[in-house]
């Protein structure tokens, strides 16, 4: 019986060879990129996946004036004092986000290595699920100067992972430079950890390093991140209520709360507004698995809608095995299992584009994706294509298995009402689905190119940076003074942070006449002098930082959201104070953008302290970028023989702040091409039974004098309505759409119409050579054929 039915399957795919290679094409295609979407669906979703449950990072809220941020950073005692004030937790780590330092440069037997690093309390291997090949979790990081590198850096360090520990490292950072003793070796960050780093200090180091460059370790202070695991039986709702003020009971001027979230949900839920979760890289994974659902509802609806025009091929062969006894049921199955036979064999096909497409993916989403048939990707898989055999065969399984028999045979058989319905309405459906990601990936593609080309307040281009370290970091100013004659550097200085992310923050600003409940928070960033003319920031009122006044390293330099929030007039002159010191603002700098255009500017001042900035910043006369970077990395191993110079370009950095949101928009772009093409297999398909079925009203039209234009006007007036009839339904939702997606940025573009009529056209224009092929093929058969023909 099987063997009948599998007999039938390849006569029936042999007897419509262009059906079945247009259902072949559309399927493979739409299962290639559902699988492709699958396998990074769920890499996202594991990531941080292989810590325990019980592993939380501690946020929190803080009263600000334009509602509450949520924030990761904490102050530097959190950790330590709620492991030793709650009983709930089992571990607590303090953290320093590695983004902090960018790279150390570690030195072992005069090999210089660069690698990232954090520091991080002594019971981290206790916390985390990092595997430990050499070392006790429980002591590895005991000592201040100890250090636990990866397998990885291991080898490059000395050549092995046996019988290191003990040996003695140098490791530079904020330009000092310690002896660190290494006390352990741990296999590495896997591919889904959210952090990826070489080795591990010391949290104790890192006060130690705190005291040296003056920064007090107070409660005020924030900054690392706090991690605590709790104990096997505690209620993690019960720990958070218990822990919301836990941090006013230490400060009573603090105006944060503290809660505690699962730090492998951090990942995929790292968004918060005004104190509530509102998203993430969830959106991302919701995006792109909605996608997937619509190019295989489009695949499924090219399999019916073909299946069903060409039924009037097939009517007698119900109309046959029903008279000879066949009831509806065994037909329903024989069509059904068609259907799944065509999904498994575009499986194969799709299983051969994924494995070809796969290394590209990788490369587009930065991803290590690999195509391994374990369960946990055959089960879904084989699901998928079990689900879509059914739903692409159900209806044409029970629309051909209705026949009347007598009707059919008799030769009366005329196409339902229903049945157009239905199949108009599939490409209604298909078109809407298409049209909504051509706007998508319009708006997407349009906002990206904004955001890059927007005016930040600060000229990023041609700024190059690099980190501080060695002799340039014991002869800062002897370096920039040599630097400054180097041909096509035009200015140079040195600075704390790239500007293109997180900078350190306090609420430690006082001014008279603020309100003693207000807390306002403040971005501060560290300068050399000359800084901010290397940046190209636009001066609003007063000066900036000149070697010819003695007293600058007591002055601060404003933003203007500062000094709106502060409500200040004339600010310059003016005496603040910070961190219980006078400050005197001698200038105000135009608005700019320090952070992504997700956010909106925010209050900051500068402040002059050469010998805590961490990264030589350089402008570059454009044109000459080649021979000014030549020059600087001769005078660097001057100063540094033996070291490398890693620099990066400022406009680069920036642009990778939206790494996201590019590859959303590059994915959409194949995404939405793909849609269009498999839309456009089952137009063309249908177009051509349309014109099969007409042929002989084709025929006639001609003989009695109808042009060519008129029969093409004909032939595509129908598919020109159901496109149109698409537009007007997905022009709206993808307005509401798009819309919601921009609302994440803080700066953003005008939905213009352009997006939608463009998107409107483009859809028209596609269906129209779609259609128009097959109606002009169509219009120049000669009549004398179309009327003779069976």
């Amino acid at each position: 019986m099987l063997q009948h039915q599998l007999l039938l399957i390849l006569r029936n795919f042999s007897r419509f060879k262009g059906t079945f290679i247009i259902n072949l094409i559309g399927l493979s295609s739409g299962l290639a990129c559902t699988l492709l979407i699958y396998l990074w669906v769920n890499d996202e979703m594991n990531v941080d996946g292989f810590h325990q449950e019980r592993l939380l990072q501690v946020m929190e809220n803080g009263t600000v004036s334009d509602g509450i941020k949520t924030q990761p950073a904490t102050p530097d005692l959190l950790a330590e004092t709620m492991k030793a004030e709650l009983p709930e937790i089992e571990y607590a780590v303090a953290m320093t986000p590695y983004s902090w330092f960018g790279k150390f440069t570690l030195t072992a037997d005069q090999k210089n290595i660069k690698a990232v690093g954090q520091h991080v309390s002594k019971d981290f291997f206790n916390a985390f699920t990092y595997p430990l090949l050499h070392g006790d979790k429980n002591n590895v990081l005991a000592d201040k100067n100890s250090i636990v590198v990866s397998k990885a850096l291991a080898i490059k360090l000395f050549n092995t992972t046996e019988n290191i520990i003990g040996k003695t490292l140098d490791c530079q950072i904020l330009g000092f430079k310690d002896p660190v003793i290494v006390s352990g070796v741990f296999e590495g960050t896997p591919a889904n950890s959210s952090e990826q780093f070489d080795f591990v200090l010391s949290f104790e180091l890192w006060k130690d390093l705190s005291k040296r460059v003056g920064r007090k370790i107070h409660w005020d202070n924030h900054g690392p991140y706090t991690f605590v695991m709790l104990q096997a039986n505690a209620d993690v709702m019960a720990f958070n209520k218990k822990i919301k003020g836990f941090l006013k009971s230490k400060d009573k001027d603090s105006v944060d709360d503290l809660f505690a979230v699962s730090f492998s949900s951090r990942y995929l839920h790292g968004s918060y507004e005004n104190g509530v979760p509102s998203g993430g890289r969830i959106e991302y994974v919701k995006l792109f698995s909605i996608i997937a659902l619509f190019i295989l509802a489009i695949a499924c609806i090219n399999f019916m809608n073909l299946s069903t025009a060409k039924a009037s091929r097939r009517i007698k062969e119900v109309g046959i095995k029903k008279a000879v006894g066949a009831s509806r049921t065994a037909l329903a199955f024989q069509y059904l299992g068609e259907s799944i036979a065509m999904s498994f064999v575009s499986l194969a096909f799709s299983l051969v584009l994924v494995q070809l497409l796969l290394p590209s993916f990788n490369l587009l989403t930065g991803k290590q994706l690999v195509l391994t048939m374990t369960p946990s990707l055959v089960i879904p898989m084989l699901a998928i294509v079990l689900v879509t055999g059914l739903v692409s065969g159900s209806y044409p399984a029970l629309y051909l298995s209705g026949f009347n028999p007598a009707t059919v045979l008799k030769g009366k058989f005329t196409t339902s009402l229903g049945e157009l319905f239905m199949r108009k309405g599939l490409v209604v459906f298909q078109f809407t689905l298409s049209v909504i990601l051509i706007v998508s990936v319009l708006v997407v593609a349009r906002q990206i190119e904004f955001v890059q080309t927007r005016n930040l307040g600060y000229d990023k281009e041609h700024i190059v940076y690099f980190d501080k370290e060695g002799n340039v970091a014991e002869n800062q100013d002897a370096f920039l003074s040599e630097a400054r004659n180097i041909p096509g550097v035009v200015q140079i200085s040195s600075i704390a942070t790239t500007l293109t992310g997180t900078n350190s923050s306090t609420y430690g600003l006082q001014w008279e006449g603020k309100d003693p409940a207000a807390m306002i928070q403040f971005e501060n960033v560290t300068v050399n002098y000359g800084m901010i003319e290397t940046l190209g920031a636009t001066l609003v009122s007063g000066r900036t930082y000149s070697q010819a006044y003695s007293a600058d390293d007591n002055t601060l330099i404003l933003n203007e959201a500062a000094i709106a929030v502060m409500g200040l007039n004339d600010p310059v002159g003016k005496t603040v104070n910070l961190w219980g010191k006078d400050k005197t603002i001698i200038g105000v700098v135009k608005d700019f953008h320090f952070e992504s255009l997700h956010e909106r500017v925010k209050p900051l001042f500068f402040m002059l302290r050469p010998e805590h900035t961490l990264k030589i910043m350089a402008r570059l006369e454009g044109g000459r970028e080649k021979e000014a970077l030549l020059g600087l990395e001769k005078l660097y191993l001057k100063f540094n023989p033996g070291y490398t110079m890693d620099y990066k370009f400022l406009d680069q950095e920036y642009q990778a702040q939206y790494v996201a949101e590019q590859r959303v928009s590059i994915l959409s772009q194949y995404f939405a091409g793909l849609a269009i093409i498999i839309s456009c297999l089952g137009l063309f398909g249908l177009a051509s039974f349309t014109a099969e079925r007409r042929r002989k009203e084709i025929g006639i039209r001609k003989v009695l004098g109808s042009s060519e234009f008129s029969i093409v006007a004909l032939l595509s007036g129908d598919f020109t309505k159901i496109v149109g009839i698409a537009i007007v339904i997905a022009l709206p939702i993808s307005y509401f759409m798009a819309a919601r997606w921009l609302d994440s940025f803080a700066f953003k573009i005008e939905l213009s119409l352009w997006y939608f009529a463009g998107a409107a056209i483009l859809a028209l224009g596609i269906a129209w050579l779609t259609v128009g092929a097959q109606a002009i093929r169509a219009s120049r058969v000669n009549p004398v054929q179309s009327l003779r023909s069976e």
